[in-house]
């Protein structure tokens, strides 16, 4: 048989039902689904019934039986109990032992003090082993603590009653010595090596030995010191072999305690050293500081303080050598010499053999001398900078003699000033040729030539050059910091930046000594600034510099040609009109922002340059108004249009001021009749704005001001031109279907009216008999009474037609 006749035969003999019969089995698979769905909901009707009994069963039970009580936490645990009972009952029993030995001593002869003294000395120290032997640690720490206690108590004994000649201080000394081997061989026993307390305290009666032994033999400061570094050293050996624990911590501290103290003393002896060999002598002490630190450092290299310790042991290094060199150089080379020996440390840097912490360590050393270096400088470049701005009252008083005297007229000159530039220099050097690191790279270059230019910026007053060379300098040092933001991007063209202005701004406090290098300087910055504002990247700087130079170098004109204030305030509004016209010109540029505040600010300066001048104040605000409006122009400076309007506004007023008018209507209808205008325009363009908006603060400004002045006014034309108007308002409101002028003109015209009918009603009322006044409220109040639904269906169809108007 072929292929295509099975495949043929196969299709033919699968079997399909018949329709009928096909339906019939889906109905009842459907039937029998049906029928299982109701079996389990019903099945599930009864679990959720039985669930709820059961919890409401459970819940009244709870109601009926009380909250069961906690039991009670303890708030002290058992180990800090029993700590704490140990240390009391020591403590109790060290202070019993001091009384006995201080007050009840001499009650009892030799034999019986020794005795005594010893057989409690001696059970209290035997005690421990037996309480170790029974697990009970912590009551033979106590006991042993009572033990070490009453060793001392023995000690001050034998000097009170056989010792009491001899030196109290050389006998402490000897004493601490004895109690320190006394108790380190307690604590090295086998039978109490299990005890923690004797190795620190015979490690803390060990810092005192020498220190007391120095002070007995009146050695003097030196060996005093001395006496503090050497037993640094020992627990600093101490901190070296021992791994952790109480003994190590105690170790640690009496290092850092005893080197702290010998560091500060070693460091006293320097200062005050009265010549080359004092100063030899304090700085072998601070060298053997120096070396304990170091050599710690290096037996742990790994430790998190090994970089501090190799840090201060640099600092120490630089110490005492820049101590001793300041013994024979004048004190103004004192910081140079300590700065030569702190750039002599990065040799160590270099020192593969040495590990990274240790290098790392010189190098930080390093930097915080070359730190401390530039730090005594700044008072000198503070000066320069700073110190022409306290002529500031005295501006053209005349050309110094030089430079200095240009920026330390007012102020003292830093002592010992000198060297000032070559320590700049040199740090300068260190930062530019050692540092060698990519990511530090960038930075230390940057902080070169910043110390350049500071070194640029003192050295006129420092050499005292004259007076124009200064300002020569300061000049090129703008100019070269200005070219070389149009040579250099990121971090290094803004420190440029910064650079140039700062000198400028030194520059121009250094020019106002003398009237002619004001006009100079000004002019010259004004021109870099211009130049510089060429390059994008730092135009939004430069040219707001360059129009604040120009705005000071046209008030310097004015004031140099003897012209008043008000009206140099003209040459200074020229400065704000040109930077209206090149924002506008720049757009949407990152410049355009500080160029048209600066321009803000010149337009201030300019006003109030004429204050005390109403009639050039006029003007001077009428031409700000005239450049903000100008300003309002540009799609993006709509809302400057405000402050346009009020500009004119306040001209107009300053003007009619100064004419010494007083009719109220000469200032609020230049304000009435632009907001009116303003408003029609709105409305035309928004027909849904509402007539308040619109209108409502124009009509506000002239009518109330007029209205108050109406009641004050005894004649008749100012209530009649009032009233006209008022009337001719409420006409228009009514006619064009507006609120506002409704409202407003309706109120004006009845309080007019109200004015003038006055004296009237009064005239009227005095006429009348007493009763008829009474009689009259009274008949007015049951009119209102009579008509009172009627009033109020009017008031509300009156409500309601206001309503509907705009």
């Amino acid at each position: 048989m072929s292929c295509g006749v099975t495949r043929t035969t196969l299709r033919a003999m699968t079997h399909f039902p018949p329709p009928a019969e096909e339906l019939r089995l889906l109905d009842a698979e459907l039937w029998q689904l049906d029928a299982r769905r109701a079996q389990l909901l019903t099945r599930r009707a009864w679990l959720v019934a039985a669930l709820n009994q059961t919890q409401w069963q459970s819940r009244a039970q709870a109601s009926t039986q009380p909250p069961p009580t906690a039991a009670p936490r303890p708030e002290t645990a058992a180990p800090s109990v029993q700590n704490v009972l140990l240390v009391l009952g020591g403590v109790l029993l060290t202070l019993a032992a001091a009384v006995f030995t201080l007050v009840s001593w001499g009650h009892m002869g030799i034999a019986g003090r020794a005795l005594v003294l010893g057989a409690v000395t001696l059970a209290t120290l035997a005690a421990p082993v037996a309480l170790l032997k029974r697990g009970l640690r912590s009551t033979a720490e106590s006991v042993a603590g009572l033990g070490l206690a009453l060793t001392v108590l023995d000690a001050y004994a034998l000097h009170a009653a056989a010792l009491s000649g001899t030196d109290g201080t050389g006998y402490a000394a000897a004493a601490s010595a004895v109690l320190a081997v006394t108790w380190s061989a307690y604590g090295l026993l086998p039978v109490t090596a299990a005890l923690r307390l004797p190795l620190p305290c015979a490690l803390a009666a060990a810092q005192f030995p020498l220190l007391l032994w120095a002070m007995s033999a009146d050695a003097g400061a030196y060996a005093v010191t001395a006496a503090l570094l050497v037993t640094a050293g020992l627990d600093a050996v101490a901190v070296v072999r021992l791994t952790a624990g109480a003994t190590r911590i105690t170790a640690l501290v009496g290092a850092y305690g005893m080197g702290g103290w010998g560091v500060l003393g070693a460091g006293w002896l320097s200062l005050t050293a009265g010549g080359p060999g004092d100063a030899s002598r304090a700085g072998a002490l601070l060298l053997l500081a120096a070396a304990i630190a170091l050599g710690t450092a290096r037996q742990e290299p790994g430790k998190e303080h090994a970089l501090g310790l190799t840090v201060a042991s640099g600092l120490l290094v630089v110490a005492a050598l820049g101590g001793v060199a300041r013994s024979g150089v004048p004190s103004e080379w004192a910081v140079p010499a300590h700065l030569v020996v702190g750039v002599a440390l990065l040799g160590a840097v270099r020192a593969e053999r040495l590990p990274d912490a240790m290098r790392r360590g010189f190098a930080w050393a390093s930097g915080v001398v070359q730190a401390l270096a530039v730090l005594w400088t700044l008072p000198v470049v503070a000066v320069v900078l700073l110190g022409p701005a306290v002529r500031l009252d005295r501006v053209w008083s005349g050309a110094p003699t030089d430079a200095r005297a240009a920026v330390a007229a007012d102020v003292p000159w830093p002592p010992d000033a000198a060297p000032a530039p070559l320590v700049l220099v040199a740090v300068a050097a260190v930062l530019a040729l050692a540092v060698r690191a990519q990511e530090w790279r960038g930075r230390a270059r940057l902080g070169a030539a910043g110390l350049l230019w500071a070194t640029a910026l003192m050295l006129p007053s420092v050499f005292e050059a004259p007076y124009l060379a200064g300002m020569l300098v300061l000049g090129a040092i703008t100019a070269v910091a200005l070219y070389t933001c149009r040579l250099t991007e990121g971090a290094a063209q803004i420190t440029a930046l910064v650079l140039a202005l700062v000198t400028a701004a030194g520059l121009t406090l250094v020019s106002l000594a003398s009237q002619s290098a004001t006009l100079v300087v000004l002019s010259a910055l004004t021109a870099l600034f211009a130049a510089a504002s060429w390059r994008a990247g730092v135009a939004p700087f430069t040219t707001p510099a360059a129009l604040a130079h120009a705005a000071a170098l046209a008030a310097a004109s004015g004031a140099a040609a003897d012209w008043p204030p008000a009206r140099t305030a003209l040459l200074v509004l020229a400065v704000a009109g040109a930077a209206a016209l090149l924002a506008a010109r720049l757009g949407a540029s990152r410049t355009t922002l500080p160029v048209e505040a600066v321009g803000a600010a010149a337009g201030l300066f300019a006003v109030a340059l004429t204050v005390t001048d109403p009639p050039m104040l006029a003007l001077v605000l009428a031409l700000c108004g005239v450049i903000a409006a100008g300003t309002a122009l540009r799609e993006e400076r709509r809302p400057v249009g405000y402050a346009a309007t009020a500009l004119f506004v306040l001209a107009a007023w300053v003007r009619l001021a100064a004419w010494d008018v007083g009719t109220p209507e000469a200032y609020t209808l230049p304000v009435t009749v632009p907001a009116l205008l303003v408003g029609a325009l709105r409305r035309r363009r928004d027909p849904q704005a509402s007539s308040w908006t619109a209108y409502g603060a124009g009509l506000t400004v002239t009518l109330l001001p007029s209205l108050v002045a109406a009641w004050a006014d005894p004649h008749w034309t100012r209530p009649l031109l009032l009233g006209g108007a008022a009337l001719l308002v409420t006409l228009l409101g009514a006619r064009h279907h507006l609120q506002a002028p409704l409202v407003l003109g309706g109120s004006a015209l009845a309080l007019v009216t109200l004015h003038e009918l006055a004296p009237y009603v009064v005239q009227v009322t005095g006429a009348l008999p007493r009763w008829a006044p009474p009689a009259l409220a009274g008949l007015l109040l049951l009119a209102l009474g009579a008509t009172y639904e009627k009033r109020i269906r009017d008031v509300r169809r009156v409500r309601e037609t206001l309503g509907r108007m705009d």
